[in-house]
Formats: C-alpha cells, sequence, structure tokens
C-alpha cells in the first residue's frame, strides 16, 4: 500500500502527501502534489522525534516554529543553482507542527550514495566545488550552514550536488535560536573553533566540507571514535591523519582541515584547489585505514562488505535513525536518515575508479581496483552546551599532558619512541607566498633545501629510511618503519626547521622501503627544468617532489609533480635522477 493510499492528506488545502521520502531527527519528508500549480514538491513536516515535548511544552513550540523560520528565511535570501530552493512556509491548522514546501531534488543523496563505495578524488572535487559554490553564496548573504554533512547534500540525476537542510543555519543579526552558549551541528562534522565557542568564521562551513570529501574518499571518517564526547575530544585536540586516498585532492583537504580556522584557504582559493583535483586525470588510492583510528559500524541493511578490522573500536548506531521503508528509488531526501539504493538513472557517479597513468603515484596514494562500500554513519544534529565542551577540553588536556608525561620519561630512560604532538597538519602551498630570498632560502624543492628537511627528518625517525617522502616547497611529509610493532610505520613532518612523529601509520608487512642517503639531490634542478619544459603546465600554481616505491615491485622512484587549475602531470626518474617517463598533460 502507498503513503498516499494510507494517507489520503492534503495539507492547508492545497499539497496531497503521495510518498514518504524519509525521516530524521527534526521531521519527515513527503513527495507531495501541488494542486494549484500542478507540479511535484517536497513538503517538509518539522516534528522533533519526541513530539510530546512540543504538544507540552510552548516553549519548545515556539522554538520549533523558530527553527522553521530560520531555515525559510536562510533560503529564501539564496537563489542559487546548489542550494535547494523553498516555495512557502504552512502552518497549518490541523497539524501543531510548521511545514516548509521546497523544491523537489530527484536523484539522490551524497549519504546514500556512499553506502556504495567511495568516491574517486575527482568525483569529490565536483561534488567540493558545488556545495562551496552553495555555501560561498549562503556566507556572501550573512548564512553560515553550521550542519555541512552527507546527509544535507543531494545529488541530482545530472550530477550536480545541492546543499539543503539550512535549519540550524546562523543568520547575522538574528537572534539566538538555541540556548546561549550551546553548540549544534553534527559531532563529527563540528569544527574545532565552535567546540570552543567560537561561531563567527564561515571558514568552519568550509572545515566541515573538508571532512565531508575526506569521508567521500578514504571510506572512513578519521577522528570518529567509540562515543560522541570520545569523537569531540579527537576534534578539538588531534591532527587529521593525512588522507591516504585522495590523490589531487589531497592538498584541499589538508589546507581546509586545519585546526585555525584563520589558516585555511579562502573559499576561491579552496575552489581553485578543486578545480585542480577534478581535472586530474589520475585517480590514487591507496592502503587500508591507518591503525588506530577508529571505523563505524556498519548498519546492517546498509551493504554487504568485509568485517570491521579487528583491532578498530566500532561506532554506535544514532538509535534516532529513521527505523521505516526505504526510500523510494529516484528521489533525494534533504537531510534524512534513509535513502534510495542504487544509481538508476544517475549516469554521472560510475563504479570503480578511472585508472591512474601506468606507473602513476601520488601523495599518500595508489591504484586499487575497486571502490569500498562506505559504513552508515552517524549523521543526526546534537545540541551541546558548552559546560559540556568544557569538560571535553579538560579531558583532551588532561590526556595531551599525559602524553607529554610519557614523552618526558622516555626519554629519561632513552626510549627511542617519541609520543605524537598534537598539531595539525599543514595546507599544502597553493602557489608561490614567499619572496625571492624567502624562496631561495627555505624551498625545500632545492638540493640544499631537500638535504636539510632529509637531514631533521632522519634525525627524528631514528634513520633515512622510509616508504615514503614527499617535498613541497614549504615542508615535507615522510612515512618511515618503526620498531614500536613489527611491520609499523610511523608519519613524519618537517616543517619550519624542525621534523615532528604526527602519529602511527599502519602496519604493513609487505611495504617496501628506500635510503633517501641513496637519492641524488642534486638531479632536482634539471628535473624541474625537465618538467616545465615537457609536462605541459607552462604556469604551475603547485609543485612537489615524491619519493617512493612501487606497489608493485618495489622499485624506488623520484617524481616531479606540476599542478595548476587545469590539472596535474608529472615525470618519474630513478633515484639517481634519470628520468625514465614523463606523464603530460593532455595536448
Amino acid at each position: 500500500m502507498s503513503e498516499r493510499e494510507h494517507t489520503g492528506r492534503i495539507v492547508d488545502g492545497r499539497f496531497e502527501l503521495l510518498e514518504r521520502l524519509g525521516s530524521g531527527g527534526m521531521g519527515t519528508v513527503w513527495r507531495a502534489l501541488d494542486l494549484g500549480l500542478h507540479r511535484e514538491v517536497a513538503i517538509k513536516e518539522v516534528r522533533p522525534a519526541d513530539a510530546d515535548q512540543v504538544e507540552g511544552n510552548p516553549a519548545v513550540a515556539a522554538q520549533l516554529r523558530e527553527r522553521v523560520l530560520r531555515e525559510s528565511r536562510a533560503l529564501a535570501r539564496l537563489q542559487h543553482p546548489n542550494v535547494v530552493s523553498i516555495y512557502q512556509i504552512i502552518e497549518s491548522a490541523d497539524s501543531p507542527y510548521p511545514w516548509i514546501v521546497m523544491e523537489l531534488v530527484r536523484g539522490t543523496s551524497l549519504d546514500a550514495r556512499l553506502d556504495e563505495g567511495v568516491l574517486t578524488p575527482a568525483e569529490a572535487a565536483r561534488v567540493g566545488r558545488d556545495v562551496l559554490a552553495a555555501l560561498r553564496s549562503a556566507h556572501s548573504a550573512g548564512v553560515m550552514h553550521r550542519d555541512v554533512k552527507p546527509g544535507n547534500v543531494l545529488l541530482r540525476t545530472d550530477g550536480s550536488a545541492v546543499l539543503t537542510d539550512f535549519g540550524i543555519a546562523a543568520l547575522q543579526g538574528a537572534t539566538q535560536l538555541t540556548a546561549t552558549g550551546d553548540v549544534i551541528g553534527s559531532p563529527e562534522y563540528i569544527a574545532p573553533e565552535r567546540l570552543r565557542g567560537d561561531e563567527t568564521h564561515a571558514a568552519s562551513d568550509l572545515w566541515s566540507l573538508a571532512m565531508l570529501l575526506y569521508v567521500a574518499v578514504e571510506g572512513y571518517h578519521p577522528m570518529r571514535r567509540a562515543s560522541t564526547m570520545a569523537t569531540l575530544a579527537a576534534v578539538m585536540t588531534e591532527p587529521v591523519p593525512p588522507p591516504r586516498r585522495a590523490g589531487a585532492l589531497a592538498p584541499a583537504l589538508n589546507a581546509a582541515l586545519r585546526n585555525d580556522p584563520a589558516e585555511r584557504p579562502s573559499g576561491e582559493v579552496l575552489d581553485q584547489m578543486f578545480a585542480a583535483a577534478e581535472r586530474d586525470p589520475g585517480v590514487f588510492q591507496g592502503p587500508p585505514t591507518p591503525a588506530g583510528y577508529a571505523v563505524p559500524e556498519r548498519d546492517p541493511g546498509a551493504f554487504s562488505g568485509p568485517p570491521t578490522p579487528a583491532g578498530f573500536p566500532a561506532a554506535e548506531r544514532d538509535p534516532g535513525a529513521y527505523p521505516g521503508p526505504p526510500t523510494p528509488a529516484g528521489f533525494a531526501v534533504p537531510g534524512s536518515q534513509s535513502g534510495p539504493q542504487g544509481r538508476a538513472g544517475y549516469p554521472r557517479w560510475q563504479s570503480g575508479p578511472t585508472p591512474a597513468p601506468s606507473g602513476g603515484s601520488h601523495p599518500h596514494g595508489y591504484p586499487q581496483p575497486h571502490p569500498t562500500p562506505l559504513p552508515r554513519k552517524r549523521t543526526g544534529a546534537v545540541v551541546l552546551s558548552l559546560v559540556g565542551v568544557a569538560l571535553i577540553v579538560a579531558v583532551a588536556v588532561l590526556v595531551v599532558r599525559m602524553k607529554d608525561a610519557d614523552t618526558t620519561a622516555n626519554s629519561r630512560t632513552g626510549s627511542s619512541a617519541t609520543a605524537p604532538t598534537v598539531q595539525q597538519n599543514a595546507d599544502l602551498p597553493t602557489g608561490p607566498t614567499t619572496t625571492v630570498a624567502e624562496a631561495v632560502k627555505d624551498d625545500l624543492l632545492t638540493p640544499a633545501g631537500a638535504r636539510k628537511a632529509v637531514g631533521a627528518l632522519g634525525e627524528a625517525m631514528g634513520g633515512t629510511k622510509v616508504s615514503e617522502l614527499t617535498l613541497w616547497p614549504e615542508r615535507a611529509s615522510a612515512v618511515a618503519p618503526t620498531a614500536a610493532v613489527a611491520h609499523g610505520f610511523d608519519d613524519f613532518e618537517y616543517k619550519g626547521g624542525k621534523a615532528t612523529r604526527q602519529g602511527p601509520d599502519g602496519v604493513d608487512a609487505d611495504r617496501a622501503v628506500l635510503d633517501l642517503n641513496e637519492v641524488n639531490w642534486d638531479a632536482l634542478p634539471a628535473l624541474f627544468e625537465q618538467a616545465n619544459k615537457e609536462l605541459g603546465v607552462p604556469q604551475p600554481t603547485m609543485r612537489y617532489v615524491i619519493v617512493d616505491t612501487d606497489i608493485i615491485d618495489g622499485t624506488p622512484s623520484l617524481k616531479v609533480y606540476l599542478l595548476d587549475d587545469y590539472g596535474a602531470a608529472y615525470l618519474r626518474a630513478n633515484l639517481k635522477g634519470e628520468v625514465e617517463r614523463t606523464y603530460p598533460r593532455d595536448k
């Protein structure tokens, strides 16, 4: 029996409810027929999970109505193709709850799409550009979304992404919807500064978007822990581990996920970085989830796939997730917990990654033949008192101090292990940001700069053997074997003349290593000169070098990359600096 036959409801004498598309923590979304204009629309009944609270509490009912008005005003300000359009607000006499009449988006939600597998970096960059365009439009109108997550991104049948559910958006000049000091949003996508009580940065939405894209390409949430409190503490105090499958998208993710909002790129710069990743011809996907990072529990009905690896804590499911029937195929549900299964009529998103150029590589990435199913995520929004957040901070600071104490103890006992420093991963530069004199002094892509970075990293790593080294003009990162565990590897970073251990990278008995002392760094100028002549990137906005081993036969190589807004190209050389092959941009 269809919902239409079951309900037979007409809202406000005009909108006939046809079928329920899905439900979330703050309401139910229906497909409806506008009897006046003879068109189908989406209509959202803003009904809380605990309806008794509203019916018996006038203050809560007033707050709910204010939320509806807030979402409506936020959407009404925005006339943008990547923002769901709002048509009308209804306060019906036959319902204690308000309704929002919206554009019906035909397609699927990003949340449902990720249940089928990860996105390629180019696909994720395309989604990122669309959502970023929506956010930039919102920010220019004085609106911050504050709840950017996969469930609030809809994918049209033409492949474009649409941002929805501005229900907790912050409007400049509007009174606070929640009590003073409350922080609202989805725990895993709340930017660190918001957890500290700072709601003034539009860059908070950019952090949430970058985390969304991280999840989309990596297949797991790097900050998710076994409980909401532990997750929030991790977001506030721990560095985001470097993405392993993001390929050309990695620079944008690293930049936007910086802990300090002032250090994140502007919307314009981030869009340029997404554009470069979207046009990159190679798709690079990497090894399994790094050891020590939580993998969420799978929804039994979401997909069939391999079990959670042993040793990974699993996150509990959101108890408020909608348990009802699946969303009808072909319709996207704004902010809901369920979605259509399958991609019929949605041609842009194809299964499987695009093959990378033969022998290609990228920072922290290797080819992977099949998309990885993404476990069901906790997507409900939460309201946090800053008192609770302060408690999280206190616990987190205690943990950091205990780690510092352990580090001191280790140094006194002669242990070679180094505790991870709690700092945000630095971003990749998007172009020249220093003077010529500074560049000559600090550029790590010169023989002297490379040797300086390798020397400092060698001291921190306890040797010069690595599985991967990436050099940018201003920083370097390395993955090196560790004596702490058999076949284990740690991540290291060099920046500002200092090398530090960033944390565990994982365990891999098959990962090959190379000795950085065998690299001919004097060949770098000639390699960049050849790259500038032959790769077809006349004015690169990004340059970097990767020294790593082939994933198949373990052969070490040195690769020089050039990127601009239109894509990337690279050349591969042996450790002596002899060019073996070039991968120029298509003419």
